[in-house]
């Protein structure tokens, strides 16, 4: 599934853009509108992004569960070649040892995402600020050239500035491709 991006200017053209977009099938589920006006999103009863799309909690969170498994590896070797207890430890020690520093390391990546914005919207930004809307439709394979070809049609009043996974990708700092 991927994710299409879109800018609008006003709330009135999104208003029309979901509801063309529902009349197409896309539900919304797979339809959000990310904006700094949250009251208009709400009196004009459009779905805005969830804390999951606003923020990086879930990209900062795999990147501490790596950050803490690979502590976690680490610490387990050390505790089991400097036996600080004296005596062998056994190897679920070692294992429970991963885990632990594992869930830390996601627990404190996530919490460090709620204060930062997602990394796959962070180059809207500055139109956010300036009060654009941004509308995200997440399509499946078979409906990305439908929802394109409605929303270049119909809506030429939002422009396209890229496409990316709905999933995220700990590895990467990389944004949605511009496809202008």
């Amino acid at each position: 599934m991927k994710r299409l991006y879109y800018l609008a200017d006003n709330i009135d053209d999104v208003e029309r853009i979901s509801e063309d977009l529902h009349a197409e099938g896309i539900t919304n589920w797979r339809f959000h509108v990310l904006s700094r006006d949250d009251a208009g999103l709400y009196n004009h009863q459009l779905h805005a992004a969830n804390p999951i799309q606003r923020c990086d909690m879930i990209h900062r969170g795999e990147q501490g569960a790596m950050i803490g498994l690979l502590a976690g590896c680490f610490a387990g070797y050390f505790a089991l070649q400097l036996t600080p207890t004296g005596s062998d430890i056994h190897w679920m020690t070692f294992v429970a040892v991963i885990v632990l520093f594992t869930m830390f390391g996601t627990w404190v990546g996530g919490l460090a995402g709620l204060s930062h914005e997602n990394y796959k919207i962070s180059q809207f930004h500055d139109a956010l600020d300036s009060g654009k809307y941004l509308i995200m439709v997440d399509a499946r394979r078979h409906e990305e050239p439908r929802v394109r070809a409605n929303m270049n049609q119909y809506h030429p009043e939002a422009s396209y500035v890229g496409v990316d996974s709905v999933f995220t990708n700990p590895l990467a700092h990389l944004h949605p491709t511009n496809h202008l």
